[in-house]
């Protein structure tokens, strides 16, 4: 069912909460139906190797200095776990949020075990901390390792979190990475096109997958099937490990123009920067994903050069 703002309200959605979801899907797409989103869940996912080391801006140590780039720059919504936003919202209660429903480190790797990421809060968690603080909670996250043995189990918990998000309104991201024993490449375009295809069928709103590599094609036309397969679920790009400024936002532009996403969920491109370079390169991707700013013009603004 389409609203008269042209926001796809899926039909599990109850009337109750219709009006709640699409003020959260206008919110965090700001209108455009892209999404630009700030992923700093990397705390668990990467313990601090993301946020402490050569190359990275001091600033990055504190956790703090994610609240400050979501706080001061233009994003979509700011994704991370559930503790961190019960420790820091209180003063930041004006970003928009997306809690990660489930994350595991890096220290058991796939090679020793296949990945296994249950889930750790609930939906009426979030509801709650919602209700009771009037915080912008607009919707969860959850990843899902397609090829593990586990699976089915992480399969059946995103539907199950889907169907309890969309009761309250809240908008759904399902991060989903093929890997384990069976997979033999992760980013094969094909197998990428699979997994957004599986989160279609889990009625997820928006689905966040690594770009394709293959054959030194770039990852906008390799990302064709997976947008087609994805249906009306939006897909999303990984923004992957830091590279130049120019880079990254060519390579962004190309999945958004050629590629059909719908946006992007950028981490380290952008928190392992200093506060005011962070704040700059969190502008120049919403200008590209909201906007539908050139790679040019989105490059001028985390230089500096244009507003």
């Amino acid at each position: 069912m389409t609203d008269d703002c042209n926001v796809l309200v899926p039909l599990d959605v109850p009337e109750s909460a219709k009006a709640t979801y699409i003020d959260n899907y206008l919110l965090v797409t700001q209108g455009s139906g892209n999404l630009m989103l700030f992923a700093g869940d990397q705390k668990v996912e990467h313990l601090n190797d993301d946020f402490y080391g050569e190359g990275i801006a001091a600033d990055d140590a504190d956790p703090e200095h994610l609240f400050r780039i979501a706080q001061e720059s233009r994003i979509g919504v700011f994704a991370t776990q559930l503790g961190l936003i019960n420790r820091y919202a209180m003063d930041y209660p004006d970003i928009p949020y997306i809690v990660k429903m489930n994350s595991k480190t890096h220290l058991v790797r796939t090679a020793q075990k296949d990945p296994y990421s249950p889930q750790l809060f609930t939906v009426q968690q979030i509801v709650d901390l919602r209700d009771r603080t009037g915080l912008d909670i607009a919707g969860i996250g959850y990843t899902i390792y397609l090829g593990s043995e586990k699976e089915a189990l992480m399969l059946r918990d995103a539907a199950r979190l889907i169907a309890e998000a969309h009761a309250h309104g809240l908008l759904t991201v399902l991060w989903i990475y093929p890997r384990g024993a069976a997979v033999g490449d992760e980013k094969d375009p094909h197998l990428i096109a699979g997994a957004t295809g599986v989160a279609a069928t889990l009625g997820s709103d928006f689905v966040k997958v690594n770009a394709p590599k293959k054959d030194g094609a770039s990852s906008g036309a390799m990302l064709k099937e997976a947008t087609m397969a994805a249906g009306r679920t939006k897909v999303i790009c990984a923004g992957g490990s830091s590279v130049s400024a120019e880079g990254f936002l060519k390579q962004l532009h190309d999945q958004l123009h050629t590629g059909g996403c719908a946006g992007n969920a950028t981490g380290r491109n952008i928190h392992q920067k200093s506060l005011d370079e962070a704040v700059r390169m969190c502008n120049a991707v919403s200008a590209l994903t909201i906007d539908g700013a050139s790679a040019e013009d989105a490059l001028a603004i985390y230089i500096g050069t244009k507003d």
